[in-house]
């Protein structure tokens, strides 16, 4: 306690005051959950390559409440209910437009490396925007490798689309990328990375293959004569179909609505809708993009489970362009009509 003495100026006596310790006046700290009885260590795999790293214990009642909300059904759990999923390609690495996006409505957006300026720490912020607006993000690697594999898969997205795939062989390569050993090739670092909630994911191990929609594109002359091969490959849950590319391959790259390039896809999809068998729930299914000469609902029709109705920069481009003749055919209309009244004006007096 602390003593503090006042003299009074009209009969200078002393008086003493009692006055309370400071750290009597703050909040009393609430005990804090983490005490010794209720902190048990949970130590984590490590695997050859990250053996150095430091491995935090994660308490019992914080690892069961730690998961983000995820949709009620993924991806290819949508797929198996027969749904038909319509999603967007992102190519500008905007944050914003993939959350614009999300909240449109989109069932999925492909966060697209392969044409796309970003990398792996561009795709991030896209994926975060994309998980608060509850949408699936797919990845599309830039190209068909073990490394880019890895790292797009430590991102946890629900779908990664791996492009340029030709043959069975390649298919099969392209899977074992997205398994752990001994099944696969993929570099485990699963105790750290946002693909199992940085840890907090006891069940991601076992799951993981449960919830990731592996995709293969097809599009050249070669993946088109292998087309029911590739799609038979376990693993290989959806063949997306490469308009473009497959136009190029063929010799009509300024016309991909080419005749041949349309039966060339249709024969692709024929040999992938015959590789499925619903009832065992083998073989891979459809998707692509619409396009001019093939719209979403025609494609719906050929058996299409998923299809891509255009890419963010081509939706901004239209948009622009139709706003900016817009507003010069009105200021363009508006000329004319005051010349108009001008010239009636000059002529009436």
């Amino acid at each position: 306690m602390l003593s503090i003495n006042t003299t009074s100026a009209a009969t200078a006596a002393t008086t003493t005051t009692t006055v309370a310790p400071f750290s009597s006046l703050l909040p009393k700290p609430k005990p804090h959950s983490l005490t010794p009885s209720n902190f048990k260590v949970q130590p984590l795999p490590l695997s050859t390559s990250s053996k150095f790293l430091t491995q935090l214990p994660i308490p019992e009642s914080i690892r069961s409440s730690a998961a983000v909300a995820v949709p009620p059904l993924n991806l290819k759990s949508r797929l198996r209910n027969g749904d038909t999923l319509y999603g967007l390609f992102l190519l500008s690495f905007s944050p914003t437009l993939a959350e614009i996006a999300a909240l449109a409505g989109y069932d999925f957006v492909v966060v697209d490396m392969e044409h796309g300026p970003g990398s792996i720490r561009d795709a991030l912020p896209c994926i975060h925007a994309l998980a608060a607006a509850n949408t699936a993000a797919i990845l599309r690697v830039p190209e068909s490798t073990a490394v880019w594999a890895k790292k797009a898969l430590d991102l946890g997205p629900q779908g990664i689309m791996f492009p340029m795939i030709d043959t069975a062989q390649s298919a099969r390569q392209v899977v074992s990328f997205c398994r752990y050993p001994p099944d696969g090739l993929r570099g485990a670092a699963h105790p750290i990375v946002r693909a199992s909630k940085y840890g907090f994911d006891d069940g991601y191990i076992g799951n993981y293959l449960d919830e990731l929609l592996i995709m293969c594109q097809v599009e050249s002359e070669e993946g088109v004569a292998n087309a029911g091969e590739i799609a038979a490959v376990d693993g290989v849950d959806c063949m997306q179909m490469g308009p473009l590319d497959l136009s190029a391959s063929l010799g009509y790259l300024w016309d991909p609505g080419n005749k041949k390039v349309r039966e060339a896809l249709r024969e692709a999809e024929r040999k992938v809708l015959d590789s499925r068998n619903d009832d065992v729930e083998s073989g891979a299914y459809l998707a692509g993009f619409a396009t001019p000469f093939s719209g979403a609902k025609d494609m719906r029709s050929r058996g299409y489970h998923m299809v891509s109705g255009g890419a963010d920069i081509g939706l901004f481009r239209s948009a622009a362009a139709e706003d900016v003749i817009a507003f010069k055919t009105s200021v363009s209309e508006s000329d004319e009509e005051e010349e108009k009244d001008c010239d009636d004006k000059y002529w009436s007096e």
